[in-house]
């Protein structure tokens, strides 16, 4: 079997191609979460200093406790809240999850509710809210690719 220079130029171009395709496919998923964890970030304290009212950030602090529950009964992982299994640690965990979830969107309502914070700062809790979810959401789907 005799193989030609061009082909075996041709066959390393190709399966350097491959490795490095996925090594920027990787790159880019990970850019894209770190970029819409930091609009997230960004309209939460903007929420806070276009309003000159600092109350918005207590969600903040449910931002902090909601991956609690999948670090200490999950084992770090979120593939336990899409499934059905369950026993006592991992049903405790979904419902800590739940709730924290829950207090994020609850805590902007309740300030504003209290007339605490105005309308708007609730409105763009409420966005950054969303776009965090939606990144953990991608990240749950990221995960779950054997890719990874």
């Amino acid at each position: 079997m005799n193989l030609t220079l061009p082909n075996n130029i041709f066959f390393f171009s190709i399966l350097v191609l491959d490795v490095f395709g996925g090594l920027f496919v990787f790159s880019t998923v990970l850019a894209g979460l770190a970029f819409m964890f930091s609009a997230s970030i960004l309209l939460q304290i903007l929420a806070c200093a276009l309003y000159n009212n600092w109350w918005p950030m207590l969600s903040a602090l449910m931002y902090v406790l909601v991956p609690m529950p999948c670090l200490f009964f999950g084992g770090g992982s979120t593939h336990f809240l899409t499934s059905r299994d369950g026993g006592g640690w991992i049903s405790a965990a979904k419902f800590l999850t739940g709730a924290s979830a829950v207090g994020s969107i609850a805590i902007p309502a309740i300030l504003r509710h209290a007339e605490l914070i105005q309308t708007g700062a609730m409105c763009i809790e409420f966005v950054s809210f969303f776009i965090l979810v939606c990144t953990v959401l991608c990240f749950h789907r990221a995960s779950l690719e054997d890719d990874w």
